[in-house]
């Protein structure tokens, strides 16, 4: 069941979005272990498109927050205002009230409006004057962030990038993508005519057989030692944080489950490990002169841990 509804979201989705399975199967992948997802690529990639499809998909709410200097927290998490006709305050609710969040050029939002996710993107709730609300289930935020133009940017606190399970980009189609593309919005734009294909209850219910998907000890320790290997490496300032190892887990389990199997391959494991850790690192300046990148050091590092022989 669970592998049958992916394939049907991943084909709704594919009649937008021409090519880029491997990433249409990633933020798949992270719904299923309630992840977060940050794409970070040039503008005209596709990603907003994508976000939109994939709400649309998956019959969910959906909301869009254009990050800007002069936005307070309050226009994303909601506030409270006087109702002249009652004489009470009343709750306004903001975009982040939403099954997914799309918070456009996350990066050019003040530090004070970017830690008003925070909450929401790890406990799924929101705290307005005193009072928590719990969010729609299932949430996921995908945050979009252009890598060339930086000029009025606020880079992303650590605090904040760690609560993404995974980062990728779309990059560039190749000429047979982008032909097919011309042709496919010739006459009109297919998100235009999308419709869903599955609900929000099935999701929650997939993500929890997602849960059920069997990681066998020595894959676990597997995991356990990639993670360990990132903060032992002298080149390495920052390692993986324990939230890391766990977002590693489920996107092993989430992997697996597309691959319609019931248990977890430590080929699994090395597949996800560049999306879920490669953000999370900071290589150390002594590292950086020499010219060494975060892509070099996390696959030196899947190719340096030991693979478990035998899984049984």
């Amino acid at each position: 069941m669970l592998r049958s509804l992916v394939e049907q979201v991943l084909k709704n989705i594919q009649t937008v979005i021409v090519g880029k399975e491997e990433v249409i199967r990633l933020v798949l992948a992270a719904i299923l272990c309630e992840g977060h997802v940050l794409l970070e690529d040039v503008p005209g990639t596709g990603k907003t498109t994508l976000a939109r499809a994939l709400a649309i998909s998956l019959g969910c709410t959906f909301r869009r927050i254009q990050f800007t200097p002069d936005l307070l927290p309050s226009d994303v998490t909601g506030l409270m205002w006087f109702n002249q006709k009652t004489q009470e305050f009343e709750y306004r609710p903001g975009p982040i009230m939403a099954n997914i969040v799309l918070a456009d050029e996350i990066n050019r939002a003040t530090p004070r409006t970017q830690s008003a996710l925070l909450e929401a993107m790890q406990e799924r709730q929101v705290t307005s004057d005193g009072i928590t609300r719990p969010l729609p289930r299932p949430f996921l935020v995908i945050a979009t962030q252009n890598p060339v133009e930086l000029e009025g940017t606020f880079p992303l606190p650590e605090a904040q990038i760690d609560r993404f399970m995974i980062k990728i980009g779309l990059g560039y189609p190749s000429p047979q993508e982008e032909n097919a593309l011309l042709e496919r919005f010739q006459r009109s734009d297919p998100l235009e005519t999308l419709t869903a294909v599955t609900r929000p209850e099935a999701i929650q219910e997939a993500q929890a057989m997602r849960r059920q998907i069997r990681v066998e000890a020595s894959v676990r320790d597997y995991i356990v030692r990639m993670a360990q290997a990132t903060r032992e490496n002298p080149e390495i300032q920052l390692g993986a944080s324990p939230r890391a190892t766990l977002n590693l887990f489920y996107m092993a389990q989430a992997w697996a489950a597309l691959d319609g199997r019931e248990f977890v391959l430590p080929d699994d494991v090395k597949h996800v490990a560049p999306y879920v850790l490669g953000h999370r690192l900071i290589v150390s300046p002594q590292a950086m002169l020499r010219g060494r990148r975060r892509e070099d050091l996390i696959n030196e590092i899947i190719a340096a841990v030991p693979v478990p022989v035998e899984v049984r």
